[in-house]
């Protein structure tokens, strides 16, 4: 979009409170923040375009400026929806509608990612007004909002601002969700630090590495804030888990400290199954369950691509009327998820990601069925973990080897 046109449109229905629609169209450069959230496009059309860091704030501008209830955009080969975000602030506005952010795929793609969206619409000028500013529960802040002395700037649509953003898609402020200080500052209270929330279990916990049920002769490497443990009933023998040595119920509830030293454990993992002829894949079920376990299990390469493996994952879900959708590469589950919201989550070793957000019931052996089934480690035998036990000193042996074969590649070790 032309930086005139841009201009134009919003001056058009900036007086205007009942705009229903904005589209954009695919070969748009856009970006849009709330302490850096952005999506981008580069237009390769090869899969490469989710690795560059760049966008415009046209539409981002213009989209603040007009609040649409329904922001389509027609990525090619791409679908995703966010969460709806607010378009005002919390205790300093009065409440407006929330906005919703729809990707659309090409129509017709190999990969049968979505390019149709049906929904019903209401003229906004027939809403009752309590009902069109209702906050769903799962509303975000307002991801082109800015901070500080920005968010007092008056916004302009200037050329200067084309240049690339150097930022992630989804990078969203660690702030999120938290009231905004009145003033913009922040005030004397801002630079205090809050204490911590203490998460503790309901009851007794299975994975605390402090607790007294944890089996620590499963144990192979212990971090700062997370451990590595093998599986328990494992699909295989190098099956392990990722887990937080605090009580954490979800990756979206860890701290960035934790999340960091979980990307140096996946890091370290993917080279070290890489040398055994294997590649991994990550899954979360965060339902049922009281305490973060991020099961990764290796697959050797002659079994299987990885696409296979990703199309296993959307078969299977298709069958049980499970809606797994693919998220953009560089996209952060804190912001796809809110804490408390129970979800399944599936990373792959090429960093492509698979979502579903739970809403009624989940078969909690999904993960487990669709590695054991036969198009990947043919091992149906094993898709239940309480059918494969193995003694206490056979898991102890097993532990004890993984844990000296690992330790080449073990940060912890040398730290």
């Amino acid at each position: 979009m032309q930086e005139a046109s841009a201009i134009k449109l919003s001056s058009s229905f900036q007086s205007s409170s009942h705009f229903q629609l904005l589209l954009t169209f695919s070969n748009t450069f856009w970006w849009g923040k709330f302490h850096g959230w952005c999506w981008l496009k580069n237009g390769c059309g090869d899969g490469s375009y989710w690795n560059k860091r760049c966008g415009s704030i046209l539409i981002s501008n213009l989209a603040t400026s007009l609040k649409p209830r329904y922001h389509f955009a027609a990525l090619e080969k791409t679908y995703y929806e966010r969460l709806p975000y607010r378009n005002h602030v919390v205790l300093q506005e009065n409440a407006q509608h929330v906005s919703r952010f729809i990707a659309l795929a090409n129509v017709g793609n190999t990969s049968k990612k979505k390019y149709l969206y049906a929904f019903s619409i209401l003229p906004m000028r027939s809403m009752d007004p309590a009902e069109l500013v209702k906050q769903p529960q799962d509303v975000t802040e307002n991801p082109y909002q800015k901070s500080g002395k920005e968010a007092h700037k008056p916004k302009m649509f200037s050329g200067a601002e084309e240049e690339p953003a150097c930022q992630f898609f989804f990078d969203l402020s660690k702030q999120h969700g938290k009231k905004r200080p009145s003033d913009g500052k922040g005030g004397q209270h801002s630079q205090l630090k809050q204490p911590k929330k203490i998460h503790q279990p309901t009851g007794p916990c299975w994975f605390c590495l402090s607790s007294p049920e944890v089996e620590k002769h499963l144990v192979v490497s212990i971090g700062t804030h997370c451990y590595l443990a093998l599986a328990k009933g494992g699909l295989s023998d190098d099956h392990v888990l990722i887990l937080p040595i605090g009580h954490y119920q979800s990756v979206v509830e860890l701290s960035s400290e934790a999340m960091e030293e979980i990307d140096k454990y996946k890091s370290a993992l993917k080279k070290f199954f890489r040398s055994k002829g294997k590649r991994y894949v990550l899954f979360e079920r965060n339902y049922r369950s009281q305490h973060l376990q991020l099961q990764v299990i290796p697959v050797p390469l002659s079994c299987c691509a990885t696409e296979d493996i990703k199309e296993s994952f959307i078969l299977q879900a298709q069958e049980q009327e499970i809606e797994l959708l693919e998220i953009p590469e560089h996209s952060d589950i804190k912001q796809i998820a809110q804490p408390g919201t129970p979800y399944f989550y599936v990373e792959l070793d090429t960093g492509e990601k698979l979502f579903h957000r739970i809403k009624k019931k989940f078969p909690l052996q999904f993960g487990r069925e669709v590695l054991a089934s036969e198009a990947i480690l043919n091992v149906p035998g094993r898709a239940d973990w309480q059918q494969c036990t193995a003694s206490r000193d056979e898991a102890a042996a097993a532990a004890k080897a993984f844990r000296e074969d690992f330790q080449p590649f073990d940060f912890s070790e040398l730290q």
